[in-house]
């Protein structure tokens, strides 16, 4: 991981908020609801974060934009190696619930799918704990946004982060529980729905470039890393 070039980190300040744009009200105050429990689970998505943000590797002159930031923990784990940063989620009560941020990141509330941010806004896109949740037109949907925001370099990298258990026959075993769990009760267990979304990256003309399972220390956890393919300048426009 880079560390910024001996410059100091500034002290935290009081997160806030700009900009407002699309959301399903329906599914806003689901997330608004549990904004205030919602941090307390973080310590089961820290190892997996830390993981994400190893692998995305952001320097001090890049540009990280956190889909979903949910309550900022990507954000708040970014804070010992500064970049530019800013956490996009549609729940207010959620980005409420962030804490204090360094100078270098700033809030957006907006869907996921349709971010007021320029293309080829940043050099580095995390989505932590989202797509697993969606369905695959909604993944579609926000994967090929994330594909908007990289700047159309080789260099730029998407991080994703997903419960998933593994392919070992065990593993496979506890991710049918886990799927049939959260399809009988989606609105309590549909977080643990295993995705490995591979193909869903592929679809969106990206590659997966390294991959990470993470069976312990927190929820069972696949970290991938994909890139724009080398040589070429991707479609930039939302399908």
């Amino acid at each position: 991981m880079q560390v910024a070039s001996r410059r100091s980190v500034r002290a935290p300040r009081p997160a806030s908020v700009a900009g407002v744009a699309g959301t399903d009200p329906a599914s806003v105050r689901t997330w608004d609801r549990l904004a205030g429990s919602y941090g307390r689970q973080e310590r089961r998505e820290q190892h997996a974060v830390d993981t994400a943000l190893r692998l995305a590797d952001p320097g001090p002159r890049d540009t990280l934009v956190d889909l979903a930031t949910g309550t900022g923990l990507v954000l708040r784990r970014l804070a010992a190696r500064p970049a530019q940063a800013v956490g996009v989620d549609r729940s207010a009560a959620m980005l409420a619930h962030v804490g204090p941020l360094s100078d270098d990141t700033r809030l957006l509330r907006a869907d996921a799918r349709d971010v007021p941010l320029p293309d080829g806004h940043a050099d580095v896109v995390t989505i932590s704990y989202l797509l697993h949740l969606l369905s695959p037109a909604d993944r579609a949907a926000v994967l090929a946004e994330a594909r908007r925001l990289l700047r159309p370099d080789p260099a730029s990298r998407l991080v994703t982060v997903t419960v998933w258990t593994g392919r070992a026959p065990p593993a496979r075993l506890a991710g049918r529980v886990l799927a049939a769990a959260a399809a009988a009760r989606p609105a309590a267990l549909g977080g643990l729905r295993p995705l490995d979304p591979t193909a869903d990256l592929r679809a969106a003309g990206l590659h997966v470039d390294r991959r990470v399972e993470l069976p312990r220390r927190g929820y069972p956890s696949l970290v991938l890393r994909a890139r724009l393919p080398a040589g070429r300048t991707p479609d930039l426009r939302t399908p």
